[in-house]
């Protein structure tokens, strides 16, 4: 009876985030309906700053997973109080690291605007503004995630994108371009922000102990590291592509990420909810089969998002740039992007179990796996300037999908290790071997 309450519990969870990342999904998806009024250009621009914004929260990677972690395991009031002064700590923190990028961003600024093609310099100022939510937001979701909060994260997952769609439907339609679209983005996150620092407050503002960096940090940099691979991975090719491409030809590479990086969004939520089962469950030496859940539901939807990516490429594209047929021409892009992210989002489901339970022998392998995906893409520039340009995006595209397959990989046997490593402790009915008689 516990084990199906267990499962409605996970699977109701799951469904209710899988809802509001789908709505939120849908009016940031809306946005791209919106801004391909712009020059083609300038939205491969704003499409290029999204995901920097995203890579900017690269040095709070493992924030969202160790507050996750922390918040999930604060049952007595002493690691509440520990809570607190953390999460106060870390805020303190990461706006100094969030003034050195900013810092680092004006020292390099013409090599910066020149290398990305941004023609108003407004644009990176709004996208480093919105990097300081990049470091905050993990903090404030990792909280509601560790404290099984699903109703609150998916409300501001959701107001997040309401927020983001209002604001840029708005400036664009006054006739801004890639800055006008990143301003709106910052309003939409803000409020978001403030409605998950509400939610929140009680955990963060209440009494609070001393706070101990140096255990602390020892903690959430491989956590960083582990999560950062994931991040890179995902958004890495977006910069590359508007770095190595002409200006002119990135749009149609950005069109078809966008319905591979929904694919994403759609089924992030699942590992969402099966994290802090996960902490929790190894906390107390319990079985969980929330990882067990998390896969079979993700082979569903994963399976089912990029078979109708196979059968129906052109559809999404319809839909959401209806009124410009010149990015329909992506189409062909848009199964190799799907079924070359779902090993990615496989592996992430197994990364973040392993993360989970503090199995960080993983991390120096996803690392290099990830740098080295880094260092292929570049290799392939002087490859790519020559090629024709679906095919040269096709090839951007398969190495993405070989180093997803080889962190898939890498994830699996470390599992399989920990699967394999945890086995003999276990007895009939779950119950501890030293414990039978």
């Amino acid at each position: 009876m516990r084990s199906e309450s267990n499962s409605l519990t996970f699977f109701r969870q799951s469904g209710w985030m899988v809802i509001a990342t789908t709505a939120s999904g849908l009016f940031m998806s809306a946005v791209h309906v919106v801004v391909n009024r712009m020059e083609p250009a300038e939205y491969g621009v704003f499409f290029t700053l999204l995901r920097i914004f995203l890579l900017m929260g690269f040095p709070a990677g493992g924030l969202q997973t160790v507050f996750a972690q922390q918040a999930a395991a604060a049952i007595s009031e002493a690691e509440q109080r520990r809570l607190a002064a953390t999460t106060r700590a870390v805020f303190r923190g990461t706006f100094v690291i969030w003034l050195i990028m900013a810092a680092a961003t004006f020292f390099w600024r013409k090599e910066i605007l020149l290398m990305l093609k941004i023609a108003n310099p407004a644009a990176l100022w709004v996208t480093v503004a919105l990097g300081l939510a990049s470091l905050w937001t993990p903090v404030i979701k990792g909280l509601l995630q560790g404290r099984q909060d699903f109703f609150g994260l998916g409300w501001v997952t959701i107001i997040d994108g309401i927020g983001r769609f209002t604001a840029i439907a708005f400036l664009v339609q006054l006739g801004g371009q890639a800055a006008g679209a990143m301003t709106g983005a910052l309003a939409g996150q803000t409020v978001a922000l403030a409605l998950g620092g509400w939610l929140t407050y009680k955990v963060w503002h209440g009494p609070r102990d001393s706070f101990q960096w140096k255990p602390w940090l020892k903690r959430v940099i491989p956590l960083t590291a582990g999560v950062g691979s994931i991040l890179f991975m995902t958004n890495a090719d977006v910069v590359f592509v508007q770095i190595a491409f002409p200006e002119i030809k990135t749009p149609f590479y950005m069109a078809a990420a966008m319905i591979g990086l929904a694919l994403v969004t759609f089924t992030t939520p699942l590992a969402a909810v099966m994290f802090p089962k996960v902490v929790q469950s190894a906390a107390r030496t319990e079985r969980t089969d929330a990882l067990k859940q998390a896969l079979v539901a993700t082979m569903f939807l994963g399976g089912l998002a990029a078979l109708a990516c196979t059968l129906f490429p052109e559809l999404p594209l319809r839909i959401i740039y209806f009124r410009n047929a010149m990015y329909w021409k992506s189409a062909p892009l848009v199964p190799w992007f799907a079924w070359c992210l779902l090993p990615l989002i496989f592996a992430n489901l197994l990364i973040g179990n392993l993360l989970a339970r503090d199995r960080f022998a993983v991390v120096p392998w996803l690392a290099g796996v990830a740098v080295t995906y880094g260092l292929t893409l570049f290799s392939l520039k002087e490859t790519l300037a020559i090629a024709e340009t679906f095919q040269a995006f096709k090839l951007v595209i398969q190495t993405l999908g070989v180093f997803s397959s080889l962190l898939l990989l890498v994830a699996a046997y470390f599992t399989w290790q920990e699967r394999k490593r945890s086995m003999p402790a276990i007895g009939v009915r779950g119950l501890p071997t030293r414990n039978r008689r």
